[in-house]
């Protein structure tokens, strides 16, 4: 799974998507109610969630982001996400990320 931080119409936002698919900026667009989307600087992403891109995880950021997950995670019983460092991560149920992110489901794949 990754986690990807993204600016919509200025303001970040989190993507939890499977580690196979991309996300597709409209369809995230659409369900953030966004104009724009487009990827977060590193700078932004490190100062909004405490963590450097590539180690993001979906939770434990130092401001709270509104979290958009793609729908095909919760198809798996269990995903391994980021755990703060490009080379560490934890298993965790979609489900209960979705709970704990209070993250809104939706389709965010490119097809």
């Amino acid at each position: 799974m990754k986690s990807l931080v993204f600016a919509a119409d200025g303001r970040l936002v989190l993507a939890l998507a499977s580690g196979v698919n991309r996300v597709d900026l409209h369809k995230l667009a659409r369900l953030a109610g966004a104009a724009r989307i487009e990827k977060a600087a590193a700078e932004a992403v490190r100062e909004t969630t405490g963590f450097s891109i590539g180690g993001v995880p979906p939770v434990g950021h130092a401001v709270a982001l509104p979290v958009f997950v793609d729908e095909t995670l919760l198809r798996h019983q269990v995903v391994y996400a980021a755990a703060g460092t490009p080379h560490a991560v934890f298993a965790v149920s979609p489900h209960a990320l979705v709970q704990a992110t209070q993250g809104v489901v939706g389709d965010l794949a490119e097809a």
